[in-house]
């Protein structure tokens, strides 16, 4: 096996249906580190969209299942935000005997890493889904001291925000804060994140870099991508992903309804 097939961890990727930049986790990702991916149904970006996107979670992670992943993700910030990390988790895991991460658990464990409780916030949402996650960051004693958004209507149209529409967005914002939030899995901005982080001065987290920077440290791995920012460097002891935690028999999953 080469080890693009997943030598150090192949990830099931659950992602949303109408997204163009699942690409983006393995563009970043270490070489033996593998993201296969399914994906959820999701054509625009209502909260009832996010809340919907897990009506069929246990058939599409079965799929994944098949695959022999080690692990699954779900990559919508917005869907962890709206029906809760441990809910989504707790179902992955019940139907497939696979452990399982979100997108917004790895978001918050990256903001901890950088003992970043004051932030800024951009995202491509539209203003009912910015007004969900502040009021969640600041549930998790996350305080958001400035925000903006380019808010689109569909999936499609987040991916077609270029990476230096978020260079001139982050450049309004002021005050002081300790990172700079940029949320959405949807989003293509992994080619401007140093950049972003020079010209802000503080680290800055994005969707699916914290998703990749969290699973690599749950399976220890310490080889780590370049150029896409200070995060993405760190490495952190977090619990790791048990050896046996891939099932050996999986239940049967209701079929797509």
């Amino acid at each position: 096996m080469s080890l693009g097939l997943g030598t150090l961890a192949r990830i099931g990727h659950l992602y949303p249906s109408g997204g163009l930049c699942d690409f983006e986790v393995q563009l970043m990702a270490p070489e033996g580190v593998q993201f296969v991916t399914t994906r959820l149904p999701f054509r625009d970006t209502s909260l009832e969209s996010d809340t919907n996107i897990i009506d069929n979670l246990e058939y599409h992670a079965g799929l994944l299942a098949d695959a022999k992943v080690d692990l699954i993700a779900l990559n919508c910030t917005a869907a962890g935000v709206v029906n809760g990390s441990e809910t989504i988790r707790r179902r992955i895991t019940d139907a497939t005997g696979i452990a399982a991460v979100t997108t917004i658990d790895a978001v918050l464990a990256a903001l901890d890493a950088l003992s970043a409780s004051r932030i800024a916030l951009l995202t491509p949402y539209r203003q009912e889904v910015v007004l969900k996650e502040i009021g969640f960051l600041r549930g998790q004693g996350i305080d958001v001291v400035g925000h903006a958004s380019l808010p689109c209507q569909t999936p499609w149209e987040q991916a077609a925000i270029t990476p230096q529409s978020w260079l001139d967005l982050a450049a309004g914002i002021a005050g002081s804060f300790d990172a700079l939030l940029i949320s959405c899995a949807g989003i293509h901005v992994s080619p401007v994140i140093e950049t972003l982080e020079i010209e802000v001065g503080v680290p800055v987290v994005t969707s699916n870099a914290a998703l990749l920077w969290h699973c690599l440290c749950r399976f220890g791995i310490v080889e780590r991508p370049t150029r896409y920012g200070s995060l993405l460097a760190k490495t952190l002891a977090h619990e790791q992903v048990p050896p046996d935690a891939r099932a050996k028999t999986l239940p049967e999953v209701s079929p797509l309804r």
